[in-house]
């Protein structure tokens, strides 16, 4: 038996975008590149405090650092088709990914 609110003939999520295939594949590669970016600016800012450390205290702020950014890029980088216009957006905002890198998605020829 259905609810009289759902309409059988609608897709449950209508405002979300329809990906064709080579949008999904310039899609995964900006990602990519972007999450690739700034896990090699974790690093190499993980590498410097690691070469700074001279009290215990200081592997704790280390160690808080890399926790406090996993975090943040976990939450950032959602790669579910729902959540990638968002995701992009907020990484065109800070500057992690261009529109060159993105250049293809969501055009209409």
């Amino acid at each position: 038996m259905s609810s009289p609110s759902v309409n059988q003939n609608t897709y449950p999520w209508q405002n979300e975008p329809t990906w064709s295939k080579s949008e999904k594949a310039i899609a995964r590669t900006a990602f990519d590149a972007a999450l690739k970016r700034e896990l090699q600016e974790v690093m190499r800012q993980a590498k410097q405090m690691a070469n700074e450390i001279k009290e215990p205290t200081d592997a704790w702020d280390l160690e808080h650092y890399l926790t406090e950014r996993r975090t943040e890029i976990n939450r950032k980088y959602d790669y579910r088709y729902s959540q990638l216009t968002h995701v992009f957006g907020r990484l065109l905002y800070e500057g992690r990914v261009s529109e060159e890198e993105l250049g293809g998605c969501g055009r209409t020829s």
